[in-house]
């Protein structure tokens, strides 16, 4: 029986459960996946064993029995500290003795990033990188625009027509060409796939609260769900079908 939990908050996607099973994808994210220690891991088809960082946007195909995955964007400090651990490379292994097993249900999203945590010291991280109130943006105007996104992840998503460049760049009082070469020197991720990326998060967090594919996809800014399907599986490498039964 398949058994997955999904916790969504600012940055990080954190997931805990049985048969995940990803085509070849890539996303904007970087990615730590930590197997149980009993568990059968491959990633573009070699086994795996250890702890492993992918980095952003490296297309890769994933299939774990039983395990972690968190996928961390690159502009937190967390990311920062694996892209120097990666040192140019697209992914590394990292071996660890610690387990990665955990009771579950677990109910409450803070028990599961608390958990989390607690597991990264085994690769010598320090668990408050997992606090998302730590970035990498020094400009104040950029920061405060993250902020206004991350509204998204305490339920009050705003409406997605807000956030054209030119709509954006002049709100802060840049010229559009200003304001985009500022954001992807900021975060590291040219403006438009990062939206596109955290409008897919929107449409996750949309149908983790019951929403359906249709809802979801007209409350993320899709023109119909036909199109967040088809984004969606590119993003993440499955179906919402599938995607749905790892949110139970």
């Amino acid at each position: 029986m398949t058994t997955s939990n999904v916790w969504i908050k600012t940055g990080l996607v954190l997931t805990y459960g049985e048969s995940i099973d990803a085509d070849y994808h890539s996303h904007l994210a970087m990615q730590l996946i930590w197997p149980d220690s009993d568990a059968m891991c491959t990633l573009n088809g070699k086994v795996l064993q250890n702890v492993v960082v992918i980095d952003s946007k490296q297309i890769h195909c994933l299939s774990m029995t039983k395990g972690w995955v968190l996928l961390i964007e690159p502009s937190s400090i967390l990311g920062q500290c694996l892209k120097e651990r990666l040192n140019s490379q697209s992914w590394m292994s990292m071996p660890t003795s610690q387990g990665s097993e955990v009771d579950l249900p677990i109910r409450q999203q803070g028990d599961a990033f608390a958990h989390f945590a607690s597991m990264l010291a085994a690769i010598n991280l320090d668990g408050r990188l997992l606090d998302t109130d730590l970035s990498v943006v020094t400009d104040t105007r950029i920061g405060e625009l993250l902020d206004e996104l991350n509204i998204c992840f305490a339920g009050a998503c705003a409406k997605p027509n807000k956030w054209r460049a030119k709509d954006v760049a002049h709100k802060l009082h840049l010229s559009e060409s200003r304001f985009l070469h500022l954001f992807s020197q900021q975060v590291g991720i040219a403006w438009r796939p990062y939206l596109l990326w955290r409008r897919m998060l929107c449409a996750l967090q949309m149908m983790m609260n019951g929403a359906t594919a249709t809802e979801a996809a007209y409350g993320a800014g899709f023109s119909d769900s036909a199109h967040l399907s088809r984004t969606f599986r590119s993003t993440f490498g499955m179906t919402i079908r599938q995607a749905k039964s790892l949110l139970h």
